[in-house]
């Protein structure tokens, strides 16, 4: 492990740890407001059916079906997710990214991520050079620049 990828990994531990970024469900209502339009035509259309159901003498007997997949569908809605991260899910494109996204590119380092870069005595001269150059260039860097650097110069070296 190269002290970049080192330091890549501690700072997205940190990161899982602070934000309680840990996969476990939790109740929010969230989803409420944040779509309460979606909300609101939900069990508008869940109330549509149900009145549908219960005129209807075919499908009246399996109202209560209804209900129980309403209850239970809905039930996800009122719960949030926090993915945590993975320094091996920096680059790689599969079903991951449906569930945490590509966070490695829109989330930029912290600067204290870059100090420890620029002053770790096990990071070489020429990728310190390469990291103030992409600084200067792009001004903040994400985590994929920081994976990229370390990638390139393994590449290279």
């Amino acid at each position: 492990m190269t002290e970049i990828q080192r330091l890549l990994t501690d700072n997205i531990a940190q990161i899982n740890r602070q934000e309680k970024r840990d996969n476990l469900p939790r109740f929010s209502i969230s989803f409420i407001r944040r779509f309460p339009g979606l909300f609101i035509a939900m069990y508008a259309g869940w109330l549509a059916t149900l009145l549908v159901m219960l005129y209807s003498p075919t499908l009246a007997d399996s109202v209560w079906l209804l209900n129980v997949l309403f209850i239970i569908l809905n039930g996800f809605f009122f719960f949030d997710v926090n993915p945590r991260y993975h320094y091996s899910d920096i680059d790689v494109l599969d079903f991951r990214v449906c569930y945490n996204g590509e966070w490695y590119n829109t989330r930029y380092v912290p600067q204290s991520l870059i100090d420890n870069i620029l002053h770790s005595p096990a990071v070489s001269s020429g990728q310190k050079h390469h990291l103030r150059r992409m600084l200067t260039t792009k001004g903040q860097l994400s985590y994929y620049d920081i994976f990229a650097l370390d990638k390139n110069s393994a590449t290279t070296a």
